[in-house]
């Protein structure tokens, strides 16, 4: 009921007040009690508390008595601290003033009266900021005393300076102590003012001794002129460059006297004459102007005026005299080389307007070669079917003659003329290959070829060629595939097979391949014949070019070179070793690849009188009234029925007039206008509803024209054909089935395509 933290009179005041409540209490209680010993035990208890309150009463009493004589000595020693404090002290409680020291009340004498208990702090910075004693500088004073006066109570601690007259000077410190205690400290700081005064006077001193020195030793000439337009600061090389007299550069003498100086002795531009009329004005508005004075003597100066804060400027002086007859010399250059350089363009653009007819002149050359290259091209594919149809006439005709001539007077002179004819066939299949070598559109077809199947090919070829000059011509066989082309690397190893036996008597030639480091195989074509020497091993591969040990009318040195382009192309490695009198060595070295599954293959090995007789109805689509004749001719010589037609119409003719299939199809691939030999094959086929077996026999050499061959599944034969291989490549085909389909076919040799 009683609160501790409360006043001693409160507590007495509310004690009082309790025992009063019991002793009514007890007397009501002696009223209405039936029981007179109850209310004498109750009056008894009672009286024992109201002793206990009256001596804590007592106490409390005394407490506070002590208190107050406490507080009384405390506010005196806190007068007496004041009022020996240097300074003015003053105790802001909730806003008023609650206790100051003397010096705080008299500081300003006409407005003492004011400072009372009980005045509000923005009342005493307002009675401040009107005081007649503090110097009139409303800028330095004025604000800070208004500051404080809006500001609340105790949330700041700041301090600002007023000047007093008499030259004394306070620093007026304000402080929150919390809650809404504000103490304001009056410091007297006047020794302190005065000092710095005398100090920065004395380093303005010090500064000005400083900075004459400095622009004393400057090689620029200075000269600082002030607001009124007089001259304040100079030194010695501002009146040396310009040539001045010492009476104009005294300081308090007129600038304008310096600049009628200049323009009386120094060369100004036009432009720059302007700028000395109104030079004072100017420099005001632009912050700075540029000169350049120029002297009689031919000294150039190059003159400078920056504005001040203080409304003044700074003139510097600068010698350029050696960097303007060095601008004056560059320029010269500079003249002189932009006259060089524009005769230099205009001779540029005489070579450029030369160099565009002559680029012109090469486009159209370009296009006219690329249209010859075209031509070329056209001139070779034709070439290519209309040398090669007659070649293949003759050569069936030859054929045909030397199986008519056997044991007659004829022989010999029909195998010479196969024999001549054989080295014409050889020469054109070269000049063709060269030409395809070296033709832009003379399209390699790298793929897996069986080296088996090649050598095989090339050695069968070659064996009666081998066997009338009396060379053992044998191969090592092999399963090893290489990555390259097969129709040219088959031309590149019937060369060297060619040469091997051309230039060996009665010896040996041996074909076979060697494995080498880093998946690479090396076919080689071993010989005993007559050797080639180290200095004609580095030229044999050259066109037109053979050995000085080669007897006259061997050829015409194109087999080689052949060799070397195709493997050049193809990114083989052609090498020959070799030893006059004992042999030669010719290798070929390519990239090996992963062995695939065995094809079938043709038995050629037996010679033609082998084969039993071609007990066959054959069809010939040929356009070449020459090229069917000799074909019809060889064909019924090996005893086969020949229907021969020169069109798809006559072939379908034909078949529907003999009422059966042929046994087999021998087509051309280009016949007159837009019949093909693969429509012709199609339409039997389709009319007699049988999968009648085909060879394609073409000059045409295109990887297109194999693609069909493999979908449509006939077999291609370059011409001219190689009766050889034509005779057991038919009887190969009809025996595997008509009407079924065989295994696709798989190239062996350059020329021709087996299943």
């Amino acid at each position: 009921m009683i609160d501790p933290d409360d006043p001693l009179e409160v507590q007495v005041e509310k004690q009082a007040k309790i025992i009063a409540a019991l002793v009514r209490r007890a007397g009501r209680q002696n009223e209405v009690g039936s029981q007179a010993y109850s209310a004498f035990q109750s009056a008894i208890a009672l009286q024992g508390q109201v002793w206990a309150k009256t001596r804590d009463l007592e106490r409390a009493s005394s407490e506070l008595s002590q208190l107050r004589h406490d507080r009384e000595r405390s506010q005196k020693n806190l007068t007496d601290a004041l009022s020996v404090m240097e300074g003015g002290f003053a105790l802001f409680e909730e806003g008023r003033l609650r206790i100051c020291n003397e010096l705080f009340r008299t500081l300003l004498p006409d407005i003492s009266g004011r400072i009372l208990p009980g005045l509000t702090l923005a009342d005493y910075f307002d009675a401040m900021e009107h005081s007649a004693h503090l110097e009139a500088d409303d800028e330095q004073v004025a604000p800070p005393l208004r500051t404080r006066r809006e500001a609340e109570a105790g949330t700041a601690l700041s301090s600002f300076v007023i000047a007093l007259k008499g030259d004394r000077w306070f620093q007026i410190s304000q402080q929150g102590t919390g809650g809404e205690t504000v103490i304001v400290l009056q410091t007297e700081i006047t020794d302190i003012v005065r000092k710095n005064r005398s100090e920065k006077a004395q380093l303005i001193d010090l500064h000005a001794h400083y900075l004459q020195a400095a622009i004393d030793h400057m090689s620029l000439g200075l000269c600082t002129v002030s607001a009124e337009g007089t001259v304040t600061l100079h030194n010695d090389r501002f009146r040396e460059l310009l040539g001045l007299p010492y009476t104009l550069v005294q300081q308090g003498t007129l600038f304008t006297e310096v600049v009628e100086f200049i323009r009386a002795n120094y060369l100004i531009d036009s432009e720059n004459l302007a700028l000395f009329d109104g030079w004072m004005e100017r420099t005001g508005k632009d912050g700075r102007l540029r000169q350049t004075l120029r002297h009689a003597s031919g000294r150039v100066l190059d003159m400078h005026t920056h504005a001040l804060p203080d409304m003044g400027f700074l003139v510097d002086i600068k010698d350029v005299t050696l960097e303007y007859r060095a601008t004056e010399l560059l320029e010269k250059r500079v003249s002189e080389r932009t006259a060089e350089l524009t005769h230099a363009n205009a001779r540029l653009t005489a070579q450029f307007e030369e160099l565009a007819r002559v680029q012109e002149a090469l486009k159209v050359a370009k296009e006219e070669a690329e249209a010859a290259n075209s031509s070329k091209t056209r001139f070779l594919a034709a070439a290519s079917h209309d040398l090669l149809q007659p070649i293949n006439a003759a050569k069936l005709l030859i054929s045909t003659l030397f199986d008519m001539s056997r044991e007659t007077q004829m022989a010999e002179t029909v195998e010479r003329l196969e024999g001549a004819f054989a080295s014409m066939e050889q020469l054109l299949h070269a000049l063709l290959d060269i030409s395809r070598l070296e033709s832009s559109t003379g399209q390699l077809n790298p793929t897996d070829v069986s080296l088996a199947q090649v050598m095989q090919t090339v050695t069968q070829d070659q064996q009666a060629f081998a066997a009338r000059k009396g060379v053992q011509l044998s191969v090592v066989p092999s399963g090893l595939w290489v990555r390259s082309d097969q129709r040219y690397l088959f031309r590149s190893i019937q060369n060297l097979v060619v040469n091997a036996i051309q230039y060996t008597e009665s010896g040996r030639v041996l074909v076979g391949c060697r494995r080498r480091p880093g998946e690479r195989v090396e076919l080689q074509v071993w010989d005993t014949g007559i050797g080639i020497s180290r200095k004609d091993q580095r030229r044999i591969f050259e066109e037109f070019t053979r050995a000085d040990n080669v007897p006259p009318g061997s050829g015409m040195g194109l087999g080689l070179s052949i060799v070397d382009r195709t493997c050049r192309h193809l990114g083989h490695q052609v090498s020959v070793r070799s030893k006059p009198g004992v042999g030669s060595v010719f290798s070929i070295e390519m990239e090996a690849v992963e062995a695939q599954a065995p094809v079938g293959e043709a038995a050629m090995s037996p010679g033609a009188g082998d084969f039993p007789e071609m007990d066959l109805i054959v069809l010939v689509v040929e356009n070449d009234a020459a090229v069917l004749d000799a074909t019809t001719r060889k064909l019924e010589r090996w005893g086969a029925s020949v229907l021969g037609a020169r069109s798809t119409k006559e072939a379908l003719a034909m078949v529907e007039e003999l009422g059966l299939p042929p046994d087999i199809i021998l087509a051309d691939y280009q016949l007159d206008g837009s019949d093909l030999g693969t429509t012709a094959i199609c339409a039997v086929r389709e009319a007699t509803e049988t999968h009648v077996p085909a060879i394609m026999i073409t000059a045409n050499r295109s990887p297109e024209l194999a693609l069909a061959g493999a979908e449509e599944d006939f077999t291609v034969m370059t011409k001219p054909v190689e009766l050889s291989r034509l005779r057991p490549l038919m009887h190969w085909k009809v025996r595997a089935g008509a009407g079924a389909r065989p295994t696709a076919p798989t190239k062996v040799s350059g020329d021709a395509a087996l299943p």
